[in-house]
């Protein structure tokens, strides 16, 4: 097949720090390519890709830039100039222009919802309903807007070669992601403070959203000997994942998939996460890590994290190795794209 993956022009795939749609992005081009596929992945200049990399901006912005409407547009017209005669299907990652534009190319258009499902975004879906296919990243995601055409439910992927697989842990617990109040740092705080647990973490601050919550709430909350570090490259973060005790999810948005969970898994460090979105699907409540309430989950995982001895890192390991490793995602967008070609 001739596919084209069309991903956000805001930052490199695959990121030098924050960007989970870019490390997704990256695999899936990847393996399509190794799968024998004619792949082109539309991206920044910066990138690195098994797959035709093409390009209009030579350098990725970065966080602060995300969901720019210059950026967006510019990357999207230069991408589908001629897609017609170029692709036999169009894989989306940004839901704007370039899926708005794709629907008009007469090119089957598959659009990756990674994003969630908010009034507006349902509204934007809505009017290109019949002309796009739709790929869920959980079946969680698809319950809130069961109504779309969709091509299936493809769960993200993982490399495992490259998170390391260790059962010494070090003595800290690891909450890693944005600073938006949604994403519960403040709750990973204070259960590391219950457990007598250091805390390190890794968080984009970027959006001004984002900024606000790390002056007025986590600065005043930090403890002492807690450790802050920024966006960090992957290496980085998965030699702090490895040697984590635990990972701390205390998301309170239903969060349509979360790669954080099967790359701790993936080290054989357990997560302690709340039951929103797809979090039962992704972990296993007392084998792979717990599952706790939002309202009371510094206390919930305070216990939880006296109790890591029962948790079996090479059932996190196998977990992810059986359901979310890189050749499961590419297998199963593979599937997806020739269903949706076979309808015509």
């Amino acid at each position: 097949m001739r596919i084209g993956q069309l991903c956000p022009p805001w930052l490199a795939v695959p990121p030098k720090g924050y960007g989970g749609i870019e490390w997704v992005v990256a695999l899936l081009a990847d393996g399509l390519a190794e799968a024998g596929h004619d792949v082109t992945l539309f991206a920044t200049g910066d990138s690195e890709t098994k797959a035709k990399l093409e390009y209009v901006f030579e350098e990725a912005p970065g966080s602060a830039a995300i969901n720019d409407i210059v950026l967006d547009a510019t990357h999207t017209m230069f991408s589908l100039r001629d897609a017609a005669r170029r692709f036999d299907v169009l894989h989306v990652h940004s839901p704007f222009s370039a899926l708005a534009a794709a629907v008009e190319t007469a090119v089957p258009t598959v659009h990756t919802l990674h994003g969630s499902f908010t009034p507006e975004m349902k509204r934007l879906y809505g009017m290109v309903a019949e002309r796009a296919w739709f790929v869920a990243i959980s079946e969680a995601q698809r319950r809130f807007d069961p109504d779309l055409r969709y091509g299936g439910v493809v769960y993200n992927g993982i490399d495992l070669e490259r998170y390391a697989y260790t059962e010494d842990k070090q003595d800290y617990v690891l909450f890693l992601g944005r600073a938006a109040p949604e994403k519960g740092w403040l709750r990973a705080i204070e259960a590391a403070k219950l457990a007598g647990e250091r805390l390190i973490s890794a968080v984009k601050i970027a959006h001004w959203t984002e900024e606000e919550e790390w002056e007025q709430r986590i600065k005043p909350a930090l403890p002492g000997g807690a450790e802050v570090l920024g966006e960090i490259p992957h290496d980085a973060k998965a030699e702090l994942i490895a040697n984590a005790k635990a990972v701390l999810f205390p998301i309170a948005w239903d969060e349509p998939f979360g790669l954080v969970m099967t790359e701790a898994m993936a080290c054989g460090t357990p997560v302690i996460a709340t039951p929103r979105g797809s979090v039962p699907e992704v972990i296993v409540d007392g084998e792979t890590g717990w599952i706790v309430s939002v309202e009371n989950y510094a206390e919930e995982a305070a216990e939880r994290l006296g109790r890591l001895g029962e948790i079996s890192p090479a059932a996190c390991r196998d977990r992810v190795d059986r359901l979310f490793d890189k050749q499961a995602m590419v297998q199963g967008y593979e599937r997806v794209f020739e269903e949706i070609l076979a309808v015509g």
